[in-house]
């Protein structure tokens, strides 16, 4: 679905930053897609609306004879091509430069000078700190090519090639350590591929609704709500293109926050009315993960599970052949391998992963080429309450991978209650808006206590809260000591299972937000 006539493709060979060149990207207000680089074809490249394109890094060598290569087609195209670190490699071998292998490798900040005048440059100081990230490096430019700035290590750091409209950065423009960085992607974006028609919220929405109009004609839909920020937009913007035809039903997988069902079915029953159904399905889920610890196998569980029980539901309702999901640009992302070489999955989303391999109803993904921020804004606009949109994100498995291991009702009942105890505190303290994302995980372990002279041998909980855009990257939230005290001290008095408090200071990466 194009959203505007200026698009950039950003061409994936295994970086772990190549969402974050999507997300700046964005961020600009510019439409960009995320393609595999052996998934590119004649359709993708022939786009009119392509007005650039972005070979991102990669963990592999261009010395290396089974490394991933630059399709000749992309050069031939005749518009921007930006390469970042292991794309610069790539344009200086096609271009028979030189690269080598590091002596030492050069990770983390680094200070760059411009050593001539450059498009990509404009505005950006002579000396600025950038992000590196490489083991080899340019050691002789390709033919035709000039350096515009070395590193503080006497690297090559970007070259360009006015005449084939080819430019190369050795560093991580969209990586926050660039200082400058986004500048340098701006300058790509609108002074190099000449973007002008900007990427709108407004624009989406009401393409959006034109074309699910147009694609669900008297078609009935069914929509699964979990009464999270996702599932909630997506209700409302698919409400505005088909209006009586979407059935909005709530599947109560026994896996949510404390009462988060009772609010859940208030909300959407006053909205949706009679369109609006919920299903008591605690026991089939809890059954189904009985004696199940792998956290992948828990999350294609409770998806296949969640279909299952959908598709029982669909066939009460004459007609039904879509089911709408809440999925967003970074589950499909972070949720498959795009080509079973250098990008490592690192999770299965229950919205991507997890569906059986014969659907008895087709799937629709209003939202698929938002982030979450976006997702919000979009959510403004269809007028949904503001208390509900800023909610903390809630993963689709609910609870199940909030407590690492074997999942049962006990577990579940302790975690809902210290869940609550800790978010009411965020909210008390008006602490909760400041943070992208807080909970609590039951760990699988058990430790000695002292309580009221006793010993007790019970539960550990550790806390996590993160501060982010998009969930994409995330930094922990810094507490002061008298809040974590305050946080531990009410949840040791009130849950009796629980007798020592954790923080976990993990930021993303190297961690994921989620423990599983």
């Amino acid at each position: 679905m194009i959203l505007s006539n200026d698009k950039i493709l950003v061409i994936d060979y295994g970086s772990q930053y190549t969402q974050l060149i999507a997300r700046r990207i964005r961020e600009l207000q510019t439409f960009c897609e995320v393609i595999p680089f052996n998934k590119i074809n004649k359709k993708i490249l022939n786009d009119k609306a392509l007005s650039g394109i972005i070979l991102s890094g990669g963990p592999n060598s261009v010395k290396d004879k089974k490394s991933p290569k630059l399709d000749s087609k992309i050069l031939n195209l005749g518009i921007p091509i930006l390469g970042i670190c292991y794309g610069l490699q790539l344009i200086c071998k096609e271009f028979k430069g030189k690269v080598g292998q590091s002596k030492l490798r050069e990770y983390g900040h680094s200070i760059i000078t411009v050593k001539r005048k450059s498009l990509l440059f404009k505005k950006v100081k002579t000396k600025n700190q950038v992000w590196m990230s490489h083991g080899d490096h340019i050691e002789k430019k390709p033919y035709g090519f000039v350096i515009t700035s070395l590193s503080s290590e006497k690297v090559i750091a970007s070259i360009e090639n006015l005449d084939k409209n080819l430019f190369g950065l050795q560093f991580h423009p969209e990586v926050y350590h660039s200082l400058e960085g986004k500048k340098i992607l701006s300058n790509f974006l609108f002074i190099i591929c000449k973007i002008k028609n900007k990427f709108k919220l407004e624009n989406f929405l009401s393409v959006k609704v034109k074309t699910l109009r147009v694609k669900l004609k008297n078609k009935k839909v069914i929509c699964g709500l979990s009464g999270g920020v996702d599932s909630t937009v997506t209700a409302f913007l698919l409400h505005k293109a088909v209006q009586n035809n979407l059935f909005c039903i709530f599947v109560d997988h026994g896996l949510l926050r404390l009462n988060e069902s009772k609010e859940v079915e208030n909300t959407f029953k006053t909205k949706f009315g009679k369109n609006f159904k919920k299903i008591e399905a605690s026991n089939i889920f809890l059954k189904k993960l009985k004696k199940i610890k792998d956290p992948e196998k828990k999350r294609k569980i409770i998806g296949k599970t969640f279909i299952e029980v959908f598709e029982k539901e669909a066939k009460k309702i004459k007609g039904v052949e879509y089911l709408a999901q809440g999925t967003l640009y970074p589950d499909i992302i972070e949720s498959i391998p795009f080509f079973g070489g250098p990008t490592a999955k690192i999770k299965s989303h229950h919205n991507v992963g997890g569906l059986p391999k014969k659907m008895k109803l087709k799937i629709i993904e209003p939202l698929k080429e938002l982030f979450k921020d976006e997702v919000r804004n979009l959510g403004g606009k269809l007028k949904i309450n503001s208390e509900l949109l800023n909610r903390h994100p809630f993963p689709g498995p609910g609870l199940a991978i909030r407590i690492p291991g074997e999942v049962d009702k006990h577990k579940i009942d302790i975690l809902q209650r210290v869940d609550k105890i800790y978010i009411e505190y965020l909210k008390n303290n008006m602490i909760y808006d400041k943070i992208w994302q807080a909970f609590a995980v039951l760990l699988p372990v058990k430790s000695v206590g002292v309580m009221g002279d006793e010993r007790t041998y019970n539960y550990t909980i550790s806390l996590r809260a993160v501060t982010s855009v998009d969930g994409m990257t995330a930094d922990f939230y810094m507490f002061n000591k008298t809040q974590l005290t305050n946080i531990s001290k009410e949840i040791i008095s009130q849950v009796k299972e629980v007798n020592r408090v954790l923080f976990d200071f993990t930021s993303k990466p190297p961690g994921t937000i989620e423990w599983e």
